[in-house]
């Protein structure tokens, strides 16, 4: 049974020295700086790019926000009482004079309900078996027999060869984010249902965009979350966008992102294999996060790459 926020222990601090934890903070920025580089670099130009632009605009984290690095609950500061991070939010004193820590009752206290939100998807998507059956039809369902696209990219097959496409397939998309953005006519040829209310008794770990939101749930934890785990979020959400935009119905070729071809058994088989690798990917990391934020792993949970029927 998952306890409650206040009924988790407490563990003892881990002091890190200035020169230690200086040394991370700048290790840690020079990787978010080249992450973020091509973007920032295409921002300056006024340059649009339809498969990387969604990693800034859907999930609406600036550059600035990954560049900052926290060493996660219960990791004592030395020496950090006049760095800026003195001023920034939820730290507080540590045990030693001149450390900082972060200051997880704080926190926890001000943001229940949105923590043990975040907790629960945490820990209801790991716990579940992975769908590995959906062929990334989300992003064509989102184009069904309709003449404007989200995305002002060609489609890959045409219209007509699309909505067949769909016709041909059922849909099993489990995930809101991506089903409230299903076209009118897609809406109804869904095996399920998905609402906001539902999304803890839904989401599971074989589902893209589920993966990706890894990133956001690490982001939501501001402090609570090392910041090496935040850029290894990152790059999951990053590398699942790929697939994404390479298994959707638009041409993304002129963008680097050549097709899987989700309309061939072959085209499914690759897309399979590499969602199934996602998965795993994406349940580890759920995993180190409860780790470093409240000291223990997801629930055990089956295998993600154990289909569920």
């Amino acid at each position: 049974m998952t306890l409650s926020l206040a009924e988790r222990p407490t563990l003892p601090p881990t002091r890190l020295a200035e020169s230690e934890w200086r040394s991370r903070e700048q290790a840690h920025i020079e990787r978010a700086d080249a992450l973020t580089a091509a973007h920032r670099e295409r921002a300056a130009r006024g340059e649009k790019h339809p498969v990387w632009d969604f990693l800034f605009t859907y999930y609406s984290y600036a550059p600035a926000q990954l560049r900052r690095w926290h060493p996660g609950p219960g990791v004592e500061l030395e020496g950090a009482d006049q760095d800026p991070r003195a001023a920034w939010r939820w730290y507080t004193a540590g045990s030693v004079p001149g450390s900082l820590v972060v200051d997880r009752v704080g926190l926890e206290h001000e943001k229940a309900t949105l923590l043990r939100g975040v907790e629960r998807i945490l820990r209801s998507t790991a716990a579940r078996p992975g769908r590995f059956g959906c062929f990334g039809l989300h992003e064509w369902a989102m184009v069904y027999r309709q003449d404007e696209h989200r995305h002002p990219v060609p489609l890959r097959l045409g219209q007509d060869a699309t909505d067949a496409v769909v016709d041909s397939h059922e849909l099993r998309c489990t995930h809101i984010d991506a089903f409230r953005f299903f076209t009118p006519g897609a809406v109804p040829l869904n095996r399920f249902a998905p609402t906001r209310e539902t999304q803890p008794e839904l989401e599971q770990p074989g589902c893209l965009h589920a993966g990706m939101d890894v990133y956001k749930w690490a982001m939501k934890l501001g402090p609570l979350v090392p910041g090496e785990l935040l850029l290894d979020a990152f790059e999951l959400a990053r590398d699942i966008r790929l697939l994404d935009m390479q298994a959707s119905p638009y041409d993304m070729r002129p963008w680097g992102a050549e097709p899987v071809a989700i309309e061939t058994a072959e085209g499914k088989a690759e897309y399979v294999r590499r969602q199934r690798a996602f998965a795993e990917r994406s349940n580890a990391l759920r995993g180190r996060i409860l780790t470093a934020w409240r000291g223990d792993e997801a629930e055990a949970a089956p295998d993600p790459a154990r289909p569920a029927g």
